[in-house]
């Protein structure tokens, strides 16, 4: 063998040393494995428009690692209102695991800011919160705002990890998130560990009426021990 061969040989012995199977990936984290429902319209939409929408690049969401040993909290799990008696449907449907986009699967509450709360029973470590608020045809929900606290009036500890009010519409503070076309696969919140019991989703309408709509929101954590 040559000198330059042997030299390449142990050029790729010493970097095999230096660079570990699944460097550059936690050891500690694993994929996160969504259930997705099924799509309901082809194509990337070109007549919404808005003065803070995110890019439309039409690609799938790149995949997204948690913790190992998180699990879904949210299915099952209470769900009340500031619209205790929705127009259509009921509010447990929110927390059921039911995610199509067809009639019957959603939720529709009254104008303006409205909001939903998920009861998790128990304070968790947080690490990634899915919401599906219609997905049958693209629209954009206005003031798209999460929050999370252990108080269940959300009065005090309050921490929000989303916010897409870009001019305070709901009046909980100007939004730093993009405002995004809904679809099939939801939005994916990461909520960085953050500890809370009560999830809280706002909206105030969408692109398409004034009415506020919800087939499912999902949280994913670890609980505290």
């Amino acid at each position: 063998m040559t000198v330059y061969g042997n030299a390449l040989i142990l050029t790729m012995a010493w970097i095999s040393i230096l660079t570990p199977l699944g460097a550059g990936q936690d050891s500690d984290k694993e994929e996160l494995q969504l259930q997705l429902p099924r799509p309901m319209f082809i194509g990337t939409p070109t007549n919404i428009s808005s003065p803070n929408l995110e890019k439309v690049t039409g690609k799938n969401r790149e995949p997204f690692y948690v913790p190992k040993g998180t699990v879904l909290l949210s299915s099952g799990k209470p769900v009340t209102s500031s619209d205790p008696m929705p127009i259509i449907g009921e509010l447990d449907m929110i927390a059921d695991s039911y995610k199509e986009g067809g009639s019957g699967y959603f939720v529709e509450l009254g104008p303006a800011t409205q909001w939903i709360q998920v009861d998790l029973e128990a304070s968790a470590s947080l690490h990634a919160i899915l919401i599906w608020h219609y997905h049958s045809q693209p629209r954009v929900y206005r003031d798209v705002i999460v929050q999370v606290a252990d108080d269940e009036d959300f009065l005090a500890g309050v921490k929000t990890v989303y916010n897409n009010d870009h001019d305070n519409t709901a009046g909980l503070g100007v939004g730093r998130n993009k405002e995004y076309i809904e679809t099939s696969e939801g939005r994916l919140i990461d909520p960085k560990g953050i500890k809370g019991r009560y999830v809280r989703f706002y909206s105030s309408g969408s692109t398409a009426n004034d009415l506020n709509h919800y087939i499912e929101v999902e949280i994913y954590g670890t609980p505290i021990q």
